[in-house]
């Protein structure tokens, strides 16, 4: 077989991309694997599930990132709906895992990767570079949070709402007013594990049906949180609102009252701090 050629990079975009600062969340849940191969098939049929002991494996995730551009910086918002996926020309390549050792990156092939269901999206130019250099499924969208912060009270407690929104003629975004999903993480008093996961690798079905793997790099390890562990249970979740919407039914019919198995976090460490005042004292009257 001769070479692939690299897909097409359209302008305005340069690669790779460069993240000036991540915070992601991402929950996941081990499923019956037959509603997953389904959902699959329809997106993405050069892909199989992976399976962990014969449970398939679905992974959302929020992401808050900033990015510098020659015209100043941007901040952008997304959740991802994504399976555990692998080339199913590639199957005798995997290796055998638990779920626990996927999470904690014992993959090195880095075959399995991220298959993209559904990605929300609160950035029109955003949304437009994952579609066209990615092949994502990425459409408007906005978001409620509140997450962990040293601008804020202690704690290790993400709240994500993420609501559905349109873009309009001039490619802004324009909020509406239903909210699709929450995604809730208390992970106060739980003790993370160093997770290198990285690179990660997300897989796009173009309008061709040509199958793109596009690897993201994290520069230092997640931190895993083992949701199956005595006393860890009812800590994080996923609450559908729009039911009908294609995201909900989705989540719905995979996730169903399944209980997350396990959470992954990162936060960009701070760069900079602008510290307390403090008073200096009057300068001293003229004689």
């Amino acid at each position: 077989m001769s070479p692939l050629p690299l897909p097409p990079v359209p302008e305005p975009f340069r690669l790779p991309f460069h993240y000036g600062a991540l915070h992601q969340l991402g929950i996941d849940w081990l499923v019956d694997p037959g509603p997953v191969r389904d959902l699959l098939a329809k997106h993405h049929p050069d892909l199989s599930a992976a399976e962990f002991e014969g449970r398939a494996l679905v992974s959302v995730n929020y992401q808050l990132y900033f990015a510098q551009y020659p015209f100043g910086g941007g901040v952008t918002q997304e959740i991802e709906f994504n399976v555990i996926a692998h080339p199913t020309a590639d199957r005798d390549r995997l290796p055998a895992l638990t779920y626990a050792q996927y999470a904690q990156g014992w993959d090195q092939t880095k075959l399995l990767g991220i298959a993209r269901i559904h990605v929300v999206c609160d950035n029109p130019f955003a949304i437009r570079a994952g579609r066209e250099l990615y092949a994502e499924p990425k459409y408007p969208g906005w978001f409620e949070t509140g997450l962990p912060s040293p601008n804020g009270p202690p704690g290790e407690t993400w709240t994500v709402r993420c609501n559905a929104a349109t873009t309009g003629p001039d490619d802004t975004l324009v909020r509406g007013g239903e909210a699709l999903l929450d995604l809730k993480a208390e992970l106060d008093g739980l003790t993370s594990v160093p997770a290198a996961l990285a690179p990660v690798t997300g897989y796009g079905t173009d309008p061709e049906g040509r199958l793109l793997a596009g690897p993201m790099n994290v520069h230092q390890p997640y931190g895993w949180y083992d949701l199956a562990a005595p006393g860890h249970a009812g800590r994080a979740g996923l609450t559908v609102h729009a039911e009908e919407d294609d995201l909900g039914r989705d989540a719905r019919t995979l996730l169903a009252d399944t209980p997350p198995a396990g959470a992954w976090t990162y936060q960009s460490a701070p760069v900079a701090a602008h510290h307390r005042p403090y008073y200096l004292p009057p300068r001293p009257a003229a004689g």
